[in-house]
């Protein structure tokens, strides 16, 4: 009650502030009052008629409401009174996941001839197309995509994997190496250079990848923690060490090292460890997830249900297996209590 109090004298001094606004109505929709949180967000409207973050904000509460014409109506309205390209890809996002998708590709044309430097919607209308198993569709999009998106890591992967997937290795290959031509010292791409190579049975390769990459990005996390875990098993622990003198604080490389006393079967020291990666950076997703799985198999229901809690309150939204989950449209409605079960699953077994 006192914050609702507060909130409310706060948007009275403050009614251009958006932020207080969000805050007041998601403070009323946790407390399962969705109708007070939309009378907040029509009153923030007035305040602030053009506001995308206001706009968004109560598309999803009509959206993870099931009230989707009522998204569908407030997506219209803010396609017409205040344009902007995330507005065009929630459009786009909440027509897919209906599967909607000619509607989808009907806002997907118009979004792009606004916004056709907004590499998130070339990203979805290849994956859509993927989706539809139109690959040479897919291809044709993500090459135009680059030509106006030359600095979205995440176009060149998606193009990349396209050309691996149907067998393309030295196409997937050249690819990323164009990639790195125009995004130097990237170390996301440098992985998945190295892990192409991987996939592929080139064992060699995949390694000289790695220490050329290293080079390039000596102080990069995602690198150092996927080198640990590509050395033999008595290796492992030097390299470790080498991480960690240079990314001490870096969670990808405090998640490896808490896998690697796992795989020795040090479970109080990977139990340590798991709690400072998650205390370190909350918001990685992953660390949630494999710290999850190694109570379920290690832990009791005390322990396994005080890192659950954790991460709901965390509410984690990065890393790669996270987002791989997070993102894929079967799971657009699910929340972290949801999704933890789900990405612990994809977990790699210890080895």
């Amino acid at each position: 009650e006192s914050l609702e109090t507060l909130l409310q004298r706060a948007v009275a001094h403050c009614p251009k502030a958006e932020v207080l606004w969000l805050m007041g109505a998601k403070a009323k929709w946790m407390a399962g009052d969705v109708s007070d949180a939309r009378s907040i967000l029509s009153l923030a409207f007035q305040a602030n008629p053009n506001s995308e973050e206001i706009w968004l904000a109560a598309v999803k509460l009509e959206s993870e409401n099931n009230e989707y014409e009522r998204a569908r109506r407030l997506l219209a309205k803010a396609r017409s009174s205040a344009p902007t390209a995330r507005v065009f890809m929630k459009s786009v996002k909440l027509e897919w996941c209906l599967g909607c998708i000619r509607e989808s590709f009907i806002l997907l044309e118009e979004g792009l001839k606004h916004y056709p430097e907004f590499a998130k919607l070339w990203m979805m209308k290849g994956q859509i197309e993927e989706q539809e198993n139109r690959s040479e569709d897919a291809r044709k999009t993500y090459q135009q995509g680059l030509k106006k998106c030359v600095h979205s890591i995440s176009l060149w992967l998606l193009h990349s994997r396209l050309e691996e997937k149907a067998g393309n290795v030295t196409k997937s290959r050249a690819i990323l190496e164009k990639a790195r031509l125009h995004n130097a010292h990237c170390p996301e791409l440098w992985l998945e250079a190295v892990r192409v190579e991987e996939r592929g049975g080139n064992k060699n390769i995949s390694q000289a990848n790695m220490a050329r990459a290293i080079q390039d990005c000596p102080n990069s996390g995602i690198l150092w923690a996927e080198a640990i875990f590509m050395e033999a098993r008595p290796q492992r622990k030097t390299k470790s060490v080498d991480a960690l003198k240079r990314c001490e604080h870096d969670p990808n490389v405090l998640l490896a090292v808490s896998r690697l006393f796992w795989t020795e079967r040090k479970l109080s020291k990977a139990r340590e460890w798991f709690n400072r990666t998650v205390k370190i950076e909350p918001d990685l997703g992953d660390a949630w997830a494999y710290f999850y799985k190694f109570e379920l198999q290690n832990g009791n229901e005390e322990q396994q249900e005080d890192v659950r809690k954790k991460c709901i309150n965390a509410e984690p939204r990065h890393g790669e297996l996270w987002c791989s989950v997070a993102k894929d449209i079967v799971n657009w409605r699910k929340k972290t209590e949801e999704l933890l079960p789900l990405v612990a699953k994809v977990v790699p077994p210890v080895a």
